[in-house]
This record gives structure tokens, sequence and C-alpha cells, in this order.
């Protein structure tokens, strides 16, 4: 065969080699059940899941009944969440969302359920309200349980519950260096300043993981392992780490006999 006929027929062999339709079958794609490694949750968890990361007020601990000894007992609870502008933005849809019905958009008590029925809710967003005297916790609690004529909101979250407490401690005036923001939404509105953004709850990042000894390793200086302290046991070696890539096995494969 020519030269002259084999450059010709080499495009012909090129372009059959070639599969042009696959119908989307071979593309980057995850499958059910399928994720990156084993400590990233191949979906986020549906809302009312039990979080991973624990409760700053968990059921063992503190009752739920809407009674007032039972909200008096989180008046403690510190809040964790820093009034920053990104908190206070959150903590804004929320309450749009949640309270402003009953509360009013500024939280002066007056919502729209004022308007069908003798029911008017407390004052909250004013800082001669009794809300501004209430601990952190303590709100937290009310959202928890409820109280009065109050029903649970338990279905907030507990990222956005502290959220709306720091846009509620904004409206009182008691956030530095931030002025209240009382632009709402109209139904229906969308977009990153009227909707919630993802769940903070669901397991949508690694796993929280701790080992002292793998801590003080890195901490040592040029990696060495920790020495024990006089009288100390040797600290044992970190165990192996679960998320890393195992070689995987044919278990159709019927294991060789022995001779």
């Amino acid at each position: 065969m020519s030269a002259k006929r084999i450059i010709a027929v080499l495009p012909a062999l090129f372009l059959c080699a070639c599969s042009w339709f696959t119908d989307f079958k071979q593309q980057p794609k995850i499958d059910p059940w399928e994720t990156a490694n084993d400590t990233i949750a191949f979906r986020g968890n549906p809302q009312g899941s039990v979080s991973i990361y624990g409760s700053a007020a968990p059921g063992f601990m503190y009752d739920r009944a809407p009674a007032p000894q039972a909200v008096t007992a989180m008046a403690n609870i510190a809040n964790p969440i820093r009034s920053d502008s990104a908190s206070i933005s959150r903590g804004r849809i929320q309450y749009q969302i949640n309270c402003a019905v009953c509360h009013g958009a500024l939280g002066q008590g007056m919502g729209v359920v004022s308007k069908y029925g003798p029911l008017i809710a407390p004052p909250i967003g004013t800082a001669a309200s009794a809300a501004a005297g209430y601990t952190d916790g303590y709100i937290f609690g009310v959202i928890r349980n409820g109280r009065g004529l109050m029903p649970t909101y338990n279905r907030i979250e507990e990222p956005d519950r502290w959220d709306i407490i720091n846009y509620l401690r904004s409206l009182q005036g008691k956030v530095p260096g931030f002025a209240a923001d009382t632009s709402h939404c109209r139904p229906g509105e969308t977009g990153a300043a009227c909707v919630p953004a993802a769940s903070q709850m669901g397991p949508t990042r690694p796993v929280p993981y701790f080992h002292a000894n793998a801590v003080n390793a890195s901490a040592a200086p040029g990696g060495e392992q920790p020495t024990a302290a006089p009288g100390q046991p040797t600290p044992a070696a970190p165990a192996a780490d679960s998320a890393r890539k195992k070689t995987p096995t044919d278990s159709t494969k019927k294991p060789e006999l022995e001779l």
C-alpha cells in the first residue's frame, strides 16, 4: 500500500475508532448512594433530622413542655454564633418567615394576625420590651418549647434560632455598629436576600474528628511523636484513617483452594 493510500485511510480509521453516539451514558456523574469518601454524605439530611453535630439543648437534659420552668432551665445556654453581618442577615430572613406574622416586621407586636382576631403578640423588638431583658438562652428556649399561646417553633434549626436572636438584638439596639435592617421581602419574592440558604445541620461537610495524639504530633517540632510525661504511660499511635481509599476486593471470585 502506497503512502498516499495510508494517509487517506488513517482519518477514516480514526473516525471509526471514536464512539460518537454514547446517549450520554459515558459522562462524569455520581451514582446513587455514591460519595467522594466515607466522611461526606451523599446528600443533605431531610428537615428535622437528628444533627450529627449535637444540640445545645438535648431532650434528655431539657424538657420540651411549654412551661416557664422548662424554658427558664435553658436561660444559661450561651449563644455560639457571633453577631456579625452574616448572622444578622440570615436572622432577618428567618424572622420574616417565622416571627413577623405575629410579632410584626419591626418586632412591635402588631403582626398580620392582629387584624384577624384579639391575639396580639408581645413586642420583642424594642429596647423597652421584656424580651430585651431575657438572655439569649431563654429566647432560644421559647423558640424551642413555645410559651403561653406561642406554639413551639422547634422546626427552626438551631443555628437559625441563634441567627434570629442576633437579629432581634439588632432591633433592640444591642449590637454596636449594626443598624436594624427592617427591609422585608414581599410574599413569593425570591433571591439571596429573601430565601434562606442551605441547611446548616445536614452533614454536608466532614464529620468532626479529634484525636489528641494526632494534634500533639502535628504541634511537635519536626512532626515528631510526642513523648510521655514523667510518670505517665506512653501515648498510643494514632488510629488509622478510615477515610482513606482501600483497594477494592472482588467478592464474586471463589476462594482458591490451598493444596
